[in-house]
This record gives structure tokens, sequence and C-alpha cells, in this order.
């Protein structure tokens, strides 16, 4: 069995690609396909006649570029402005929801926003009814401020 795996080592490295691959399909962060690329050069190598040192040389070298000139590059084109993307419950700020609980004025009451029902809250002086239409201004971690949409 020794025997076949180190004259075939390069089913192996080709196994290790695809998985890496596989495991980069979750993760999306362009990490995971760099050892991806290391281990298809390592691949190559074995098929050229290289030995077991040659081919963890080429493997963490490649990947180690990869690491340092794909990745930042795949990052930067593929993930054009995320950085400026709003996220989590933040994305709610300026979101048009409905009353399904009246939000007292002095309490809370409970607002559906896409599917969603969120704890409310209300700056204004009347409670705010079943079935308004509100306007999300502000959030304090789960609980959102709501105000009526005229």
């Amino acid at each position: 069995m020794i025997e076949y795996l180190t004259m075939h080592l390069w089913q192996i490295w080709a196994i290790v690609a695809v998985i890496c691959l596989i495991l980069e399909l979750t993760a999306g962060d362009f990490f995971i396909i760099c050892f991806s690329i290391g281990a298809v050069f390592a691949c190559l190598t074995d098929a050229l006649g290289g030995g077991i040192i040659l081919q963890l040389i080429v493997f963490a070298v490649f990947t180690l570029a990869s690491l340092f000139f794909v990745r930042p590059f795949a990052v930067r084109f593929l993930h054009k402005g995320e950085s400026n993307r709003v996220s989590n419950a933040d994305a709610l700020l300026g979101r048009k929801g409905r009353v399904v609980e009246t939000v007292k004025a002095d309490s809370f009451g409970r607002v559906q926003i896409d599917g969603d029902i969120w704890k409310a809250v209300t700056n204004e002086q009347n409670d705010i009814p079943e079935g308004t239409n509100v306007r999300v201004i502000s959030r304090e971690s789960t609980i959102i401020t709501v105000e009526t949409i005229n």
C-alpha cells in the first residue's frame, strides 16, 4: 500500500487540491484556495518526476506565493465595495415595516420587517397602533426605535 502511494503521490495531491476547493466554497475568503494552488503545483512536480522533498518545497512555495500575490488580488477584485456594506442589524436603519403589536409610547411593541418580528419602541408621544407603517430610525441591541410614516 505504501509503495502504491509513493508511486502515485500525484493522486493524493489531486485529492488535497479538490478538498481544498470544496472547503473554499464554504468559506469564501480565498484563503483555503491558496493551499489548493500549492497542491496542484505539487501534483505537477510529482508528474514530472520530482521527489517527495521537492514536492513539499513546491507545495510550500506556491502556497505562500498564492497567499501573498493571488489572494489579495482575488479579494480586491471579487469583493469590491463590501467593506462599506452594512451588515446584520445595522442594515435595518431606514427600513420600513408594519406594526404587528401596538407600540406603546412608554413601553414596547412589535414590528415586522421582511418577515422578521422585532421588539420596538418609539419616541413619539402617542401609541402606534397595529397595522401602521413605520420606519426604523435607530437600534439599540435588538430593540429598534421606529417612527410613523405619514
